[in-house]
């Protein structure tokens, strides 16, 4: 019942009055060309999901630990702007404080602020259900001034301690950056125009340039660091860093750093950045989003609106590299870093059908933007969304790449383990345009359900506001320490079973059944009464049943291949160790006869030996007494013999004393009693002294019997 109630939530979320709402405002929805740009509508903080209504311009949250109880299975609060933005919202940003949410269009910025939390479940306001929000417009005056001016994108800085900024790139190849305090009057301002005097080009020469690729399309902010090289000479050591890429339409990526230390301040930008290994057409074109992975090293994603990926792995470069390849927009010394691409992936944008032997294989040419999601669950897993649908990619090569970097000396060994290691794990979730004759229909939010207690679940909201509730696998994450109980013994390493694999069976296992194509969850595009024609239908079945042909059913056969394989070898391995067990019993036993042999030849030896050393001790102590001369020990021990007969004789005087004049004083006594009796009284003191002295006197004596005695004993001996 526990594990039942904490999964409710997952059959409530989709049948949510939340959805139910937006469902019903999907007709009077404005049909236009930008329901064909992928949006992400929704977000989660904590375990409060929040969907922005787009048609009444209204946050609606709901608490998705409340789901699992019955009495807050409908409960949802509603954040209405004060001041609502007067475009069409196709992004939402949570900031690093979460305390504002970012607003995003193409022709505008709003920034949220969120309510306070209290009461008994810390709702927003104690539970209200409809909630007034602070709402401030960023950059208002200078894109109603700038109509030809558009948003190419927008994002909060990096920083979760300082104040809080935004940065917008918009489509006159310029980053602004501004801060809540002043959102109408941009903090800094940084051109990326790639020409030397931007001041002086006009319209043509835009067109010009974009026509070249030479706009920028995307930007992306770096892990903190330390002041680089260039600019630790200008910098404190406490001043932090965030790196800047900014990526250009034809593939060129560019590199600053900024830091809000004592005020906003951003380098001079270097690039482009070279890429090794080095290619005619400079990895494509048509780049459209950049994601650096918050790892070490870092790690860059380019993407392209053909569907490809590149996961080039940040690093430093040569000097002389630098010097030869590298051309700087800012002229100067500077060492930037290189990018080295490590591997390239081709995204199944629309499905790729089975033909016929007599057609001819259809070309692919269908393209569209790609937008990247970073995962917060796991840090080397990244999400990509598109007018197609959803893709998830797992880069399981990074701890190997970690590993061969941290290691001092070039380790041969773990470089060929890097060169051959499996690439990354691609998984098509979702799929909202399965051909290119098909409706678009691109999803209107995701995320990523941060709350572990929840799950580590997907949230997808299709474009008819269907909520979908996906699983995100384990095998990407990083896998647990190892058990003491299952760490190898000393004896494993001669296992014919080793030469398998490197890794353990199960990961042998898995590395077979892994799929390089999956069959993802299709969506019917475009509206409810239309449905695709029979010969599509046929295409999309015979490429699913070619799919688990290929990735299910024969993967399943080289799998249990390899298991029988395994289980021969165990069996081989048990009869052979159940024969080792047979002789070893037979062994055993001989061993116990030849001990308890052993143990009667000690004890027969060791009464020999008693015996043998009694004799030797009686020949030694004759030989001794029969030698004329006295050794040391005997003359020590005559010495003290005269000296002990001395004192006896003393001793013997010293007694005859004593009894004289004990004969002497009892005679006395008796003589003198009658008349002690009758005359002489003694007081309590007195006899007291008496009593006293003859205890002293009574001890004496007895200790000196008792010396007699001792020495008469010594003697006698």
């Amino acid at each position: 019942m526990a594990a039942f109630g904490a999964e409710q939530w997952l059959n409530e979320l989709p049948n949510h009055i939340i959805f139910k709402k937006l469902r019903e405002k999907l007709d009077t929805e404005d049909r236009s060309s930008e329901r064909d740009v992928v949006k992400n509508l929704t977000f989660c903080l904590g375990g409060d999901l929040f969907v922005w209504d787009d048609t009444d311009r209204v946050f609606y949250t709901t608490n998705l630990r409340q789901l699992n109880s019955e009495s807050g299975s409908g409960n949802h609060q509603t954040l209405m702007c004060i001041n609502p933005p007067r475009f069409a919202v196709c992004q939402l940003l949570l900031s690093p404080t979460q305390q504002h949410v970012a607003l995003v269009g193409q022709r505008g910025v709003s920034v949220l602020e969120l309510p306070q939390r209290w009461g008994k479940r810390s709702e927003f306001e104690g539970g209200r259900s409809d909630i007034s929000c602070k709402t401030t417009p960023v950059a208002e005056r200078f894109f109603t001034s700038s109509p030809s001016v558009s948003l190419r994108q927008a994002a909060w800085y990096p920083s979760e301690t300082d104040e809080p900024h935004l940065v917008l790139l918009t489509s006159d190849n310029t980053i602004r950056f501004y801060g809540l305090k002043s959102p109408q009057t941009p903090a800094r301002l940084l051109s990326v125009s790639q020409s030397e005097d931007d001041s002086s080009v006009r319209p043509p020469a835009r067109s010009y340039a974009a026509s070249l690729g030479e706009i920028a399309v995307a930007f992306d902010f770096g892990p903190a660091s330390s002041a680089p090289r260039q600019l630790a000479a200008q910098s404190s050591k406490d001043q932090l860093f965030y790196p800047l890429y900014i990526l250009y339409e034809n593939g060129e990526t560019y590199l600053t750093y900024t830091s809000q230390f004592n005020g906003l301040s951003l380098s001079k930008p270097v690039g482009p950045l070279p890429m090794y290994p080095a290619a005619e057409d400079n990895y494509g074109y048509d780049a459209c989003a950049i994601l650096c992975l918050p790892c070490v090293p870092s790690i860059l994603v380019i993407a392209t609106e053909t569907g490809t990926l590149y996961h080039c792995v940040v690093l430093e470069s040569e000097e002389e590299e630098e010097t030869r390849a590298v051309e700087k927009w800012i002229r100067g010394t500077e060492a930037v870093p290189a990018l080295y691409v490590f591997e390239c992936v081709e995204l199944e944008l629309t499905l790729k059908v089975a033909t016929g032997e007599d057609e001819e294989p259809q070309e692919f040419d269908f393209t569209c933007p790609i937008r990247l999601h970073r995962d917060t669950l796991c840090q080397h897993r990244y999400h990509c969304t598109h007018e197609a649908g959803v893709h998830s990619v797992g880069l399981i090569w990074v701890n190997k790449l970690q590993k061969f970097l941290r290691s001092d000396e070039e380790d041969k060994d773990s470089l060929q383990e890097l060169a051959a290691e499996k690439r990354c794990i691609v998984e098509h979730i979702l799929c909202t345009r399965p051909l290119l004759t098909s409706q678009s229909a691109p999803v209107r939010g995701f995320l990523i359900v941060s709350d572990l207690s929840l799950g580590a679940t997907m949230i997808c909201i299709t474009s008819t506001y269907e909520c979908i509730l996906l699983p995100l696998l384990s095998s990407i994450r990083p896998p647990s320490p190892p058990l003491l109980c299952s760490r190898p013994g000393a004896g494993s390493a001669s296992s014919p079973l080793r030469g398998l694999a490197d890794d353990s069976f199960e990961q042998h296992i898995r590395n077979i059944l892994a799929r390089s194509s999956t069959n993802p969850l299709v969506l019917k595009a475009g509206d409810k009464d239309t449905s695709p024609p029979p010969p599509e239908c046929l295409q999309l079945l015979s490429r699913a049943t070619q799919v688990f042909r290929e990735e299910y059913i024969l993967k399943q056969d080289m799998a249990r291949e390899e298991m029988q394989r395994r289980v021969k070898l165990l069996t081989g391995q048990k009869n052979k160790q159940l024969e080792e067990m047979a002789l070893c019993r037979e062994e055993r036993k001989s061993l116990r006869e030849a001990a308890e042999r052993l143990a009667d030849k000690y004890e027969d030896a060791k009464y020999r030996q008693e015996t043998i050393m009694r004799r030797v001790k009686k020949v030694l102590g004759s030989l001794q007494t029969q030698l004329p001369i006295l050794s040391n020990s005997e003359k020590d021990m005559k010495k003290e013999l005269q000296t002990i007969g001395d004192q006896l004789k003393h001793l013997d005087n010293c007694i005859k004393q004593v009894n004289m004049k004990m004969e002497y004083q009892k005679t006395q006594v008796d003589k003198d009693v009658p008349a002690a009796r009758a005359s002489v009284s003694l007081n309590a003191q007195q006899k007291k002294v008496v009593q006293d002295v003859l205890k002293e006197q009574g001890q004496q004596i007895g200790d000196m019997m008792k010396l007699i005695k001792d020495i008469k004993n010594h003697f006698s001996f």
